[in-house]
C-alpha cells in the first residue's frame, strides 16, 4: 500500500514538473490576430516537446528546439471571433476571447505615448469608448544592449471605459476610424516612450552598417555592468563639482526651512531641464531654492505663485511652510499662498523627485511668477540649487544613452508578429539633428519593413507647431521646420504617407490634446493607400513655382476641389520669400484659381519662397476641400541651421 502511496505522489510530482507550454508575451487572451496572413505563434516548453496549436477549426504542430523554443504557423484567417487557443503540449494553455481582424504597431515618443485620459474632452471620450472590436496592448518600457527574444509581461485590454483612458491616444483615435469604416477587429501593439530619439528604436545591423553611424560601432558597451560603473562614475564626478558629499537626512531636511544660507550653493539658470544645465546623468531628489521681494506697501490679496511645470514630482515650500505639491510632470504648477505668509523678503523653496529622462522647472519663463493681482514678481533666471540623493538605476539604461536599446527590448520581440501596418509619431527629440534625420528616419523605416515584409504600410505624423527656441527664417533657421522638411523627405519610400498636423498644436505645450485628428489623419492614410478606399487623404504639397515679375506663382499638389482660406478677408498667413541675399521677408499671399500668389514690397527681385518655415507656425489658415493644412516648404537649398550635428555616442 505505501509502494502505491508513493508511486501516485511521484507521478503528481512528475506532472507538476511538466510545466505547461508557454506563448510569447505579446499572445494573450483578449488579443487581436492579423486577418489574411499566416499566423505565427511562437513560446516555449520543455526540449523536444510535441506542440499543437489549435485556433477555431485551424491547427499547427510542431516540435520544442533543444533550447525550449518552438514556432507553429496557423494557416491565414478571414477576420471573426471570438475565438479560444489551445496550446497543447504535455499539457494544455488556452487563450481565450482572440479576434481576427486588422493589427496596427504604434511607435514612437510621448505625442505616440500620450494617454486618452490627457486629451481634450477626455471624460466625455471614455465614457463613449464601449467597444469590445478595438484592443490594445501596451509594451512595457525596456531597454536592451541585445536583441531580445520577448517583450516583458503584458496583457491585452479590451476597450471600454474603464480601460480605454490607458490607451494611445492616437492610436484609439486611429482604431475607431478604421473600426467604423472596415467594420472588423482592430488591435493595436503600442510599443512607445516618450523622449526617445530615432536612434534607440533602430536596429543594430541598420544601425551601425550604414557609413553615417558606423564608426560609433566602436563605442558600444559590451554589458551592463559596464555602464553602470561608468554612469556611477560620472555622478560621483558632478556631485563632488556640485557640493563636495550629498547630505545626510537631517541636513536635507532644513533645506525647505527659510533661515537656510543657501548662498554658497551653485545655480542654475531655470526654466529647464537640468540635464542640459550642469546634471546630465542625475536622477533622484535635487532641491532649488530662491529669494525674492515684495514692495512693502503692497496691498495683499490672492496671491499665487506658478512654477511652469516640474517634471517628475515637487514638493514646494514658501517660507518655510508647505504650499503644495505635485506629481504630473506636464501640468502646470499653481499654488495659492494662505494669507499672511508672504513677507517683503521671502524664499522659495523647491524639492524635485526625478525618476528618469528629463528632470526640472520646465517650460515658458513668462510662467515662473508670483502673481498679486495685477501684479507679478518674475521668477524664471538665477536659481540655487543641491542635489539631495541619486537614484540607483536598478539595472535600466537611459533609452537615449545608446542607439538601438529600444528596437532591441521593444521591437524585435515584435517582428515575427503579423501585423498590417506601423504608425509612428516621433521626431521632437531629433530636430536639433535634423538634417541626419534625413538619413536616420529612412534607415528606420526601410529596416522595420524588411523585418516585418517589405510591403508593410508605415504611416507617420509630421511635426506640429510649439515654440521650441522660437526658431524661423528671420531669426537664424528653425529646427522643427528642418526636421518637418526631414520627415516629408522620407516619403519616397514605398507605403508610406503623413499626417500634416500644423494646424492642431498648441504654442505652449510640446503635446497638443487634440490627438482625435492626429488619429483621423492617420486613418485616412491608411484606408486610402491600404485598404483602397477612394477617399482623398492628402494635404496639399509643393509642386513647383514660377516666377512673374516680382511675384511667385505657387503650385501644389492634393488641392482636390480647390483651396478653402480661413480668413474672412481671404489673406494667407505663413509664406515669405528672399532675394539672392537670402535675407526673408514676410510676403502677401493670395488664391488664383488653383495657384497662391505670393510677393512683398522689400523683394523686388525674389530667388525663394518659404511657407510656414518655423518653429511655431501657430496662425496656420491654408487648407485645401477637404480640410486639410497645407504642408510647409522651402524652395531654396541653403544650409540648414542644423548642418553638421551629428548623433553621438557617450565615451
Amino acid at each position: 500500500m505505501r509502494t502505491i502511496i508513493l508511486l501516485a505522489i511521484l507521478s503528481s510530482i512528475t506532472c507538476l514538473l511538466q510545466a505547461q507550454p508557454k506563448t510569447a508575451q505579446v499572445f494573450g487572451s483578449h488579443m487581436v490576430l492579423q486577418r489574411n496572413k499566416p499566423i505565427r505563434v511562437w513560446g516555449t516548453a520543455s526540449p523536444g516537446e510535441k506542440i499543437t496549436v489549435t485556433l477555431a477549426d485551424k491547427s499547427a504542430k510542431t516540435k520544442t528546439a533543444r533550447n525550449g523554443q518552438w514556432e507553429a504557423t496557423l494557416p491565414a484567417m478571414t477576420h471573426g471571433g471570438p475565438y479560444t487557443m489551445h496550446i497543447r503540449g504535455k499539457q494544455e494553455t488556452m487563450l481565450e476571447d482572440i479576434l481576427i481582424g486588422e493589427v496596427w504597431v504604434c511607435s514612437g515618443q510621448s505625442n505616440m505615448e500620450w494617454p486618452l485620459r490627457q486629451t481634450e474632452h477626455a471624460e466625455e471620450k471614455i465614457a463613449r469608448a464601449t467597444n469590445a472590436m478595438i484592443r490594445h496592448l501596451k509594451v512595457p518600457r525596456v531597454t536592451s544592449l541585445k536583441p531580445e527574444a520577448d517583450i516583458q509581461p503584458a496583457s491585452w485590454q479590451v476597450c471600454s471605459p474603464e480601460t480605454a483612458g490607458d490607451f494611445t491616444a492616437v492610436g484609439y483615435f486611429f482604431a475607431l476610424k478604421l473600426w467604423q469604416e472596415l467594420g472588423v477587429p482592430i488591435g493595436l501593439v503600442n510599443s512607445s516612450w516618450g523622449g526617445t530619439h530615432v536612434e534607440t528604436w533602430m536596429s543594430g545591423e541598420s544601425f551601425f552598417e550604414h557609413p553615417e553611424f558606423s564608426a560609433l560601432k566602436t563605442y558600444m558597451p559590451e554589458n551592463l555592468d559596464s555602464i553602470h560603473a561608468r554612469r556611477r562614475s560620472r555622478i560621483n564626478d558632478l556631485v563632488k563639482q556640485s557640493q563636495d558629499r550629498l547630505p545626510t537626512p537631517a541636513e536635507a531636511f532644513e533645506y525647505r526651512s527659510a533661515a537656510l544660507d543657501h548662498r554658497n550653493w551653485k545655480t542654475m539658470h531655470l526654466p529647464g531641464a537640468w540635464e542640459q544645465k550642469g546634471l546630465p546623468a542625475i536622477d533622484g531628489v535635487v532641491w532649488f531654492r530662491r529669494e525674492f521681494q515684495v514692495p512693502q506697501d503692497l496691498r495683499i490679496e490672492n496671491p499665487v505663485l506658478y512654477l511652469a511645470m516640474i517634471d517628475d514630482a515637487d514638493s514646494t515650500f514658501l517660507n518655510g511652510e508647505y504650499i503644495g505639491s505635485e506629481t504630473v510632470y506636464n501640468k502646470a504648477r499653481l499654488y495659492r499662498i494662505r494669507p499672511g505668509l508672504l513677507k517683503t523678503m521671502n524664499t522659495i523653496a523647491v524639492k524635485i523627485t526625478d525618476t528618469g529622462g528629463d528632470g526640472g522647472i520646465y517650460g515658458n519663463a513668462g510662467d515662473m511668477k508670483l502673481q498679486i493681482g495685477n501684479m507679478s514678481v518674475p521668477l524664471d533666471g538665477p536659481w540655487h540649487y543641491r542635489i539631495e540623493k541619486v537614484s540607483d538605476d536598478n539595472g535600466s539604461i537611459n533609452p537615449n544613452a545608446y542607439p538601438t536599446l529600444l528596437y532591441n527590448a521593444m521591437i524585435h520581440p515584435l517582428t515575427r508578429l503579423a501585423v498590417q501596418g506601423v504608425i509612428w509619431y516621433q521626431g521632437e527629440s531629433n530636430a536639433g539633428r535634423a538634417e541626419q534625420y534625413r538619413i536616420s528616419f529612412p534607415i528606420m523605416i526601410e529596416d522595420w519593413k524588411k523585418r516585418w515584409n517589405d510591403s508593410l504600410p508605415f504611416y507617420f505624423v509630421q511635426l506640429t507647431h510649439w515654440k521650441a527656441g522660437g526658431g524661423d527664417s528671420r531669426n537664424g533657421g528653425s529646427t522643427w521646420a528642418e526636421l518637418r522638411e526631414a520627415q516629408q523627405k522620407s516619403l519616397w519610400i514605398d507605403k508610406t504617407g503623413m499626417a500634416v498636423i500644423t494646424d492642431i498644436g498648441n504654442t505652449e505645450d510640446i503635446h497638443p490634446r487634440n490627438k482625435a485628428d492626429v488619429g483621423l489623419r492617420l486613418a485616412l492614410q491608411a484606408l486610402a493607400k491600404t485598404y483602397g478606399k477612394n477617399i482623398p487623404c492628402e494635404s496639399p504639397r509643393f509642386k513647383l513655382m514660377e516666377k512673374q515679375g516680382n511675384r511667385f506663382a505657387v503650385h501644389f499638389d492634393y488641392i482636390y476641389e480647390g483651396w478653402e482660406v480661413r480668413n474672412p478677408y481671404g489673406y494667407i498667413n505663413g509664406f515669405e520669400v528672399a532675394g539672392a541675399d537670402q535675407k526673408f521677408y514676410l510676403a502677401r499671399a493670395w488664391v488664383r484659381g488653383r495657384q497662391i500668389v505670393v510677393e512683398s514690397d522689400k523683394v523686388p527681385d525674389p530667388v525663394a519662397v518659404r511657407y510656414c518655415w518655423s518653429d511655431d507656425p501657430n496662425d496656420v489658415n491654408l487648407f485645401n476641400s477637404i480640410g486639410l493644412p497645407a504642408m510647409p516648404f522651402r524652395s531654396d537649398d541653403w544650409p540648414m541651421k542644423t548642418h553638421g550635428v551629428k548623433f553621438d555616442i557617450a565615451r
